[in-house]
C-alpha cells in the first residue's frame, strides 16, 4: 500500500481504478480514461494532485538562493503571484527536477514532483546551507486541478466569495485569500485552475466540483492531455541523464552575465560544443501507435529513441516525444514489431485549447 491522499475514500467512492504513481494510491480513471480526456478538451474535468509537493522558501537570501538553484531566473517575477517555469539542474547540468516557483507576497512557494520528493528536498537543502533561508513543506495543503474551458468559471462558482479574485488571474499567475490559493496554471493545454487547499476543506471542495458538474479525472487522461500539449514528464523525457538543452527546455534557461547557477558551466560548455540530440513531436497518421522507447531511425545520422508516446484522443491518430540527433530534418522512421514506419517530426505542442496547433 502506498501513501494516499486526503481525497483517497472520495476517488474508491467514485469507483476510481487505483495505481501505484511514485509511492502514492491514486486514481488511474474513472470508468473510461478517453472520456475524461474528452470532458477537460471540451468543458470541465478535475484531478487530484495532493501529492505533490509544495515547498516554501523564506529568508533574507530566499531570491539569491533560488538564483543559484534553478536554471529560470526568479527576478523575471516581478509581481506577487507570478509563477516561473524551471529546471533544476545538477553540477554537471542534468536534470534533478522540473517545477513551478512563484513569487508570494514575502518570499517564494515551489510545487515539484511527489515521484522525486526525497532527491529534490535532499538537494535544496544542501544547496541553502549558504543561504541565509528556510525550507519549509507544506503537507498541510491539499492540491486540486480544474481544468477545461468551462473550468474557471465553475471553480467561481463554487468559491464566489473568491469570484472576483479568481477573475483577475492572468496566466501563469496564483493569488492567496484565506489559506487558499488559486493558480492559473495546470498539465492539460487546456485553460484552468491548480487549487491549493487547506486539507481539511479538501474533501468539501471535491464535493462542491461534483456537485458543479465537474468531472473527477484520473491519471491516464492527464498523461495523454499533458503528452497533446507539449508538456515533459519528468522520467521519461527528461532527467540527470540530459540537460534542458537537449530536453525542449532551452527556453526555460536563463544565461543572464550576472548569475551563475548549478549546471551553468556545464551548458555554456554543450552549447559551445554542439547539443548532441534536441527533443522533437512525432506524428503518425497512418494505424499504428507509438510507444515510449521505441527506436528511431534517423538516415545519416544515429538512432533516437521515443521518450513519451500514445494515441491521441483529439487527434484521433498517435503522436509522440522523441529525443533525436540534432540534425534529424521533417521525417524520420521508427521501428515498430521489425518494421520501419515513416513519421512526420514537427515542433510540439500538437494541441492547445482543444486544436491542433502543429505545423
Amino acid at each position: 500500500m502506498g501513501s494516499k491522499t486526503v481525497l483517497y475514500d472520495a476517488h474508491q467512492n467514485a469507483g476510481a481504478k487505483i495505481v501505484d504513481f511514485g509511492g502514492w494510491d491514486m486514481p488511474l480513471h474513472y470508468g473510461s480514461q478517453i472520456e475524461e480526456h474528452h470532458i477537460v478538451r471540451k468543458t470541465s474535468g478535475m484531478f487530484d494532485v495532493s501529492h505533490m509537493t509544495v515547498v516554501d522558501i523564506q529568508g533574507a537570501q530566499s531570491r539569491d538562493f533560488l538564483r543559484f538553484l534553478l536554471a529560470n531566473d526568479v527576478d523575471k517575477l516581478k509581481d506577487v503571484g507570478k509563477a516561473l517555469y524551471s529546471g533544476m539542474l545538477d553540477e554537471n547540468g542534468g536534470v534533478i527536477d522540473d517545477l513551478i516557483v512563484y513569487r508570494m507576497p514575502q518570499d517564494y512557494r515551489v510545487v515539484v514532483n511527489c515521484g522525486t520528493r526525497e532527491k529534490d528536498l535532499a538537494w535544496m537543502a544542501r544547496q541553502a546551507k549558504n543561504f541565509d533561508v528556510a525550507l519549509n513543506e507544506r503537507p498541510d495543503l491539499a492540491m486540486i486541478a480544474v481544468q477545461g474551458p468551462e473550468a474557471i468559471e465553475k471553480v467561481k462558482a463554487v468559491r464566489s466569495a473568491q469570484a472576483e479574485l479568481i477573475a483577475q488571474l492572468s496566466v501563469f499567475q496564483g493569488l492567496e485569500e484565506g489559506g487558499w490559493m488559486y493558480c492559473r496554471t495546470g498539465y492539460t493545454g487546456e485553460d484552468g485552475l491548480e487549487v491549493l487547499v487547506p486539507e481539511s476543506e479538501a474533501a468539501a471542495f471535491w464535493q462542491a466540483l461534483t456537485d458543479e458538474g465537474v468531472k473527477p479525472c484520473g491519471l491516464g487522461a492527464r498523461d495523454t492531455l499533458r503528452l497533446e500539449a507539449g508538456m515533459n514528464l519528468y522520467g521519461s523525457d527528461m532527467d540527470e541523464s540530459v540537460t534542458p538543452l537537449q530536453s525542449g527546455m532551452a527556453w526555460t534557461v536563463s544565461f543572464t552575465d550576472d548569475r551563475d547557477f548549478i549546471g551553468k558551466a556545464a551548458l555554456v560548455a554543450q552549447k559551445a560544443a554542439g547539443v548532441p540530440n534536441k527533443l522533437v513531436g512525432l506524428v503518425l497518421e497512418a494505424r499504428g501507435v507509438l510507444r515510449g522507447h521505441q527506436r528511431v531511425i534517423v538516415d545519416g545520422y544515429a538512432d533516437g529513441e521515443i521518450t513519451s508516446g500514445t494515441f491521441s484522443p483529439t487527434l484521433a491518430y498517435s503522436v509522440a516525444l522523441a529525443r533525436v540527433p540534432s540534425a534529424t530534418g521533417d521525417t524520420c522512421m521508427v521501428e515498430m514489431r521489425g518494421k520501419q514506419i515513416p513519421v512526420q517530426v514537427v515542433r510540439p505542442p500538437f494541441v492547445r485549447n482543444g486544436q491542433r496547433v502543429y505545423k
